[in-house]
């Protein structure tokens, strides 16, 4: 089983969920590396993964997005003009270059490529590689690639830790009411405000859900609205109608890319570990010790 890892998720959740007391001998904050180490040691502890790889936004808004929807993460690209939320990001910003050197220094696959999201490169590598997935994630989005035969199954962590869920098909279906693998189409009629995507005017949660157990793709609800198919109803059928030049342009947005060129790997976690002395350096330097130690002691690697 491969654990790929939603790097910028898990820091995010690290570094809001930890006290900004912990700080480097230097003075600098390192609450995001040592969160981030103790997630992905739990998390191989749980579910022993025989590889682990980190994957990155080349592109957190890429641009082929938001040339078709503009809205698309829009807000959070807007510079913060409150102090406390702009250390943050700087307090942030100056963690994750260090979380990325111990991966590598580890020996762990960091993979990310320009102008894509992490999304899109998790996307790609539970469809190329041949064995069973576990996406560790707190996004939803990533629902969309469940699947039993494979398996691919994602560790939802919004609840944290050490409470959370394994989603599968079954577990989507319960959840929202619809097929499990029709996840990316509910999320693209419904639309989700934190990514700036509002879905079709006057469709929320329990509509979008409607329609989505009565038609499997864009075209075959569009159809059906167009020839007045009563299953929908009129006015479900007119906010499709109204909805349909958001729906062409937003679905290439809300889908995760599948088939990126990317780097292969070792299918097996490093039986030593790549770079002792750069390691110990970032060890000294940092003062991450304890958290580079559970890390190493859950993926069996001294």
């Amino acid at each position: 089983m491969i654990l790929l890892i939603d790097s910028a998720s898990l820091w995010y959740r690290a570094f809001y969920g930890m006290p900004d007391t912990l700080r480097a001998p230097n003075g600098q904050p390192v609450n995001a590396i040592r969160g981030f180490l103790d997630s992905v040691a739990r998390l191989s502890a749980h579910y022993k993964p025989d590889q682990i790889v980190a994957c990155l936004d080349g592109d957190w808004r890429p641009s082929w997005r938001t040339e078709l929807v503009p809205e698309y993460k829009a807000a959070r690209d807007v510079p913060s003009e409150d102090s406390e939320a702009l250390q943050d990001e700087i307090d942030l910003e100056s963690q994750t270059p260090v979380i990325l050197d111990i991966l590598d220094a580890i020996g762990l696959p960091v993979i990310g490529i320009d102008d894509y999201e992490a999304d899109d490169v998790i996307a790609t590598l539970a469809t190329r590689e041949k064995s069973p997935i576990v996406i560790a994630t707190g996004d939803r989005d990533l629902f969309q690639l469940v699947d039993d035969q494979k398996p691919i199954s994602v560790a939802y962590l919004a609840k944290g830790i050490s409470s959370h869920e394994l989603v599968d098909l079954q577990w989507i279906s319960q959840r929202y009411g619809i097929p499990g693998e029709r996840y990316a189409l509910m999320a693209l009629l419904r639309g989700d405000p934190s990514d700036g995507l509002p879905g079709v005017r006057g469709i929320g949660e329990k509509g979008a859900a409607k329609i989505v157990n009565l038609f499997g793709s864009v075209a075959e609800m569009l159809t059906a609205a167009e020839q007045g198919d009563d299953r929908l109803g009129a006015v479900l059928a007119k906010k499709l109608l109204e909805g349909r030049k958001y729906l062409q342009r937003a679905e290439p947005v809300v889908t995760c890319v599948r088939d990126l060129r990317l780097p292969s790997f070792a299918q097996q976690v490093p039986t030593q570990i790549s770079n002792r002395k750069k390691l110990n350096s970032i060890i000294e330097e940092f003062g991450v010790g304890t958290s580079v130690s559970r890390l190493l002691a859950a993926i069996s690697l001294e």
